[in-house]
């Protein structure tokens, strides 16, 4: 091919663009998850099962809001113990988009630059992150034991007719020590 002319080194410069913009959205596809569906705050309560067949019920109430390049996830979650102690835990987790589609990388920390960044998991911090498939937006918290043995928790928060399905399972090292499921009605 010669560039020598103008309407061939146009078409050649048209051709070279367009594969690299097809190339680069194979490799970096844009984000189709939306999480506005999801936005608001809901509450409910459950029985949390133990693998031990123990039921602790649970008030838990969670808030999704949308940010300028993600979203926030902030749950309560209040414990009724059989010995009537209440314990009252809440966390808050700003997702942020990232290069793969639909699955979000949580920023939970500011490195020396100021940048929002994951927590270290080898440091005894959980690795968080998020991910959007079809009506159901999916929390994973991973956590590295002292010894090298893990933990993983997942919730799923399915869309639903005036609120969400809540899924909850808890695993180490691969067996489920702890779930829920229960219907929370959005506010």
């Amino acid at each position: 091919m010669r560039l020598n002319h103008p309407t061939t080194c146009l078409k050649f410069i048209i051709y070279s663009f367009a594969t690299v913009l097809w190339a680069s959205l194979a490799v970096n596809p844009l984000h189709a998850a939306d999480i506005e569906p999801f936005v608001g705050s809901y509450v409910g309560s459950a029985n949390v099962v133990d693998a031990n067949g123990t039921e602790t019920p649970r008030d838990m109430s969670v808030s999704i809001q949308e940010l300028k390049n993600g979203f926030n996830v902030s749950w309560k979650t209040t414990t009724y113990k059989l010995n009537g102690r209440v314990k009252e835990q809440a966390f808050s987790i700003d997702f942020q988009t990232s290069d793969r589609s639909d699955i979000f990388s949580a920023a939970m920390k500011r490195n020396v630059f100021g940048h929002e960044v994951p927590l270290d998991p080898m440091q005894g911090e959980p690795f968080v992150w998020g991910r959007i498939e079809g009506q159901t937006l999916t929390v994973f918290s991973l956590f590295i034991a002292e010894n090298g043995g893990y933990e993983l928790q997942q919730y799923d928060r399915t869309l639903a007719e005036g609120g969400l399905n809540l899924s909850f399972s808890r695993f180490r090292n691969g067996t489920k020590s702890r779930s829920v499921e229960t219907f929370l009605t959005k506010e």
